[in-house]
């Protein structure tokens, strides 16, 4: 509901990085009778669901913890706590790093005789793709340290594979992402450098989850 009643500041904010970078003269553009309105209420709507994320989140984890060992259970608490935090910061790095950079990009090869005066509604559809895209490429780490401590893969697997996951990480940015070189890789670089932290991370809780399972054993 408080979303809904600023909808119309809340997409002021979302489209200052366009707006920014238009030519001058230019604006955004409503091309449907009802777009003033219903783009406006469909940003608050997505908006509720980021604010939302940490009970979403919290509610994966509950069904998945009745499942678990003590032991596990508490590394998990840390991982759902980064998985919150690393959600809103790949938000937070497509709209201050990324979205300037592109946008700057696309207003200075828009042809000659065209005027870049983008719809609200595809703009936001465009937006709303790109913050969950960088927020899900931000949990990479996450599901590393999930991979390694449910035993599906082995950390010296992970960085075996380097110039493989490399490769498949370009591409899947490549699909996500405008076809521009920029764009790819401002999603490809920080998956590869998290994916580098996420093998880091599991080797250290790798090796506090066996101490604490010798540390049991031994006392039993």
């Amino acid at each position: 509901v408080p979303c809904v009643y600023y909808s119309n500041d809340l997409f002021t904010f979302v489209a200052q990085p366009l707006i920014a970078r238009l030519p001058q003269g230019s604006n955004l553009i409503a091309t449907g009778v009802m777009s003033p309105f219903t783009t406006p209420f469909k940003l608050s709507f997505f908006a509720a669901l980021m604010v939302a994320i940490p009970y979403v989140i919290y509610q994966l984890w509950a069904f998945v913890a009745p499942g678990l060992y003590r032991h596990e259970r508490r590394f998990a608490v840390p991982l759902l706590v980064s998985s919150i935090f690393l959600f809103y910061v790949g938000v937070a790095f497509a709209y201050y790093f990324v979205f300037p950079v592109m946008f700057e990009f696309f207003a200075h090869t828009t042809p000659k005789g065209v005027a870049m005066m983008t719809d609200i509604n595809n703009y936001l559809d465009f937006v709303v793709t790109m913050f969950f895209c960088f927020g899900l490429a931000f949990e990479v780490p996450v599901a590393v340290v999930l991979l390694v401590l449910m035993g599906l893969v082995r950390i010296e697997k992970l960085q075996k594979n380097r110039g493989y996951v490399l490769i498949g990480i370009f591409i899947l940015a490549a699909m996500l992402t405008p076809p521009d070189a920029i764009s790819q890789c401002s999603l490809a670089i920080p998956m590869y450098l998290l994916y580098e932290g996420g093998i880091l991370m599991a080797r250290l809780m790798a090796k506090s989850r066996d101490a604490a399972v010798s540390a049991k054993v031994g006392d039993g």
